[in-house]
């Protein structure tokens, strides 16, 4: 019977049959050996001359790592094995015997192992991100439908501008100008007219010229908005949808963050509720820090590191200055301020989330289009939201790999994307 390595606790002393790859093999005179995985773990197979023909010994002994392989044998109970179990094989099937397999246990360099990207997603490490990746993103979407969120998935070409013309990747479309969304936002806020609380989830992508450890050309984001909703619910849904996620890793990763290396207690501090600082009150604690930004400048990764490194927890910056904030945001009432937040990471990782009060305002979103300089032809339907049953709204961004960063405990955001894409990386 075929079962799958993530079962096998369950079949001591059955013959099972599996289907994967070869990880790595080792001979102790007469028996080698096998770390065999098949993408949902590893276990070892011992081959010995007294359960397997010779034949198939001698080609087992010298068969490259990462050949496919079919095996057959025994569930073994082994108490010192990772796993808890190990199989004796009766007969292994080579699928494909692989050619010499290009990464090895030796030193390689940074750009080696990107270029063979799709090589070094098979290593124990980027198995281990992925997956906890993948709770992540399991895990925030499944928070938002049980509350009542409904998925409507936004375009990715797009007409026009949503976090700043600087920032677009420009694409001939027929016989027109368009652009890759930076952002599904603006077509939430249209959605959660209709719908109340919606979501979207997809890839986006920011022309930023930056060598930055925290930027990525296209990375994904989770944007919820909701109807009737305002700055102080914003927040409370993001610390809501963080403990929902870190209690899920905690329960489902934990072997994946000890591969990693990651202090797990780190995760299990990082609960909320969150401190909140006012973006004044930031910029006197930065001064103290010694950080040389003035008042009315925007947070930087420099600062974001610094300030973040004295909490055990994320920490909510909010009310920062209009000038530095994105054209949507509503203004308090002298206009100086927006009603915003960023939520960062502590340990010097960053923001994480960002969110604001829409302006639900006619005029006040005339005004600030105006402000800003907008094509107000290409945000003529945005606008039109505001004539017809306009309402109080509320929403928030999620980075996905700045999370898995944060999470993981990486160095580099292109460790938290299969395939990353940055300013010099279009392969593989």
């Amino acid at each position: 019977m075929e079962y799958l390595v993530k079962d096998l606790k369950k079949a001591i002393g059955k013959k099972v049959s599996l289907k994967g790859w070869l990880r790595n093999r080792r001979s102790s005179g007469k028996i080698v050996f096998l770390e065999f995985r098949d993408g949902t773990g590893e276990v070892q197979v011992v081959c010995s001359a007294e359960n397997i023909s010779r034949e198939i010994l001698n080609i087992v002994d010298h068969l490259p790592i990462e050949s496919s392989i079919g095996i057959e044998g025994t569930v073994k109970s082994e108490k010192r094995a990772p796993t808890g179990v190990e199989i004796v094989a009766t007969n292994i099937n080579i699928i494909q015997r692989a050619e010499e397999y290009p990464i090895s246990k030796k030193q390689h360099g940074t750009k080696f192992l990107f270029d063979n990207r799709h090589l070094w997603i098979r290593s124990p490490r980027i198995r281990a991100i992925m997956k906890v990746r993948n709770t992540i993103m399991e895990s925030m979407e499944k928070y938002l439908r049980e509350n009542g969120f409904i998925r409507i998935d936004a375009p990715i070409i797009v007409g026009s501008s949503c976090e700043g013309a600087e920032t677009l990747f420009e694409l001939k479309y027929f016989d027109k100008r368009a652009f890759l969304s930076q952002s599904g936002q603006l077509y939430m806020e249209a959605a959660a007219m209709a719908y109340r609380k919606v979501y979207c989830f997809g890839p986006t992508f920011r022309a930023e010229k930056s060598k930055t450890r925290r930027h990525l050309t296209e990375f994904w984001m989770l944007e919820p908005e909701m109807a009737f909703a305002d700055l102080e619910k914003n927040m409370k849904i993001q610390e809501e949808i963080m403990d929902y996620t870190l209690d899920n890793i905690l329960s489902k990763n934990e072997e994946d963050l000890r591969i990693l290396g990651r202090d797990i207690e780190k995760i299990e501090k990082a609960f909320s509720p969150y401190e909140r600082i006012d973006y004044k009150d930031a910029i006197r604690l930065l001064k103290k820090m010694g950080s040389d930004i003035k008042e009315g400048e925007d947070l930087g990764a420099d600062d974001e590191t610094i300030l973040t490194k004295s909490f055990e927890k994320p920490v909510f910056i909010h009310h920062y200055p209009s000038e530095v904030k994105a054209f949507y945001m509503t203004e308090e009432g002298d206009t100086s301020t927006v009603k915003c937040s960023d939520l960062l990471a502590p340990e010097g990782y960053g923001e994480i989330i960002g969110g604001s009060e829409r302006i639900w305002n006619y005029e006040d979103l005339l005004r600030k289009i105006k402000k800003f300089k907008l094509p107000l032809k290409d945000l003529e339907w945005y606008v039109d939201l505001r004539r017809y049953g306009s309402v109080p709204h509320a929403g928030f961004g999620i980075g996905i790999e700045r999370v898995v960063v944060w999470i993981c405990g990486l160095k580099h955001v292109r460790e938290a994307i299969p395939f990353p894409r940055t300013i010099n990386r279009l392969y593989p």
